[in-house]
């Protein structure tokens, strides 16, 4: 990838990444919080959508030359998110002090910042990770719909 590709591919990562983790700043205090723990708390479907962008950023992130330890460790971040945000109340507070997204763009960052001669990540690698990540996502999406419904049905009858 040419240089000024790199450049556009990293300020495009930092744009996605600032829109979901700090976008929104909280007025009279020095915290931002993004959309994505606003969308997240849609059951089901939020975090689902959410993830989407998230991986995403771990995908180009990956195709600018990664090593495998920063990719593992950037759905790593990703899969911490997702599973504390399943917990309620506290899972959503954490979501938006965690910041997965801005922690990847950090990883990724200093890699280009310092790139060290490790092996870049292969293509079936990262795929692998990802879809282990969606699969992950969707599966509590499930269980969420799963719960909500009998809870509704518990309701009506």
């Amino acid at each position: 990838m040419r240089p000024d590709s790199k450049t556009a591919s990293l300020q495009r990562l930092r744009s996605i990444a600032h829109i979901l983790d700090n976008a929104i700043p909280i007025p009279f205090t020095p915290y931002r919080v993004g959309i994505d723990p606003i969308v997240g708390l849609i059951p089901g479907g939020g975090d689902l959508v959410m993830a989407g962008f998230s991986v995403y950023i771990v995908w180009e992130s990956a195709r600018l030359g990664l090593p495998r330890s920063t990719v593992t460790q950037m759905v790593s971040n990703l899969v911490f998110d997702t599973l504390a945000g399943t917990v309620p109340v506290a899972g959503d507070l954490l979501d938006v002090t965690w910041k997965a997204n801005s922690k990847n763009i950090r990883l990724l960052e200093a890699h280009l910042d310092s790139p060290q001669h490790q092996k870049k990540a292969n293509q079936g690698f990262v795929l692998l990770l990802l879809f282990g990540f969606l699969l992950l996502v969707v599966s509590i999406a499930a269980l969420s719909v799963f719960v909500i419904g009998l809870v509704w049905k518990a309701i009506v009858q």
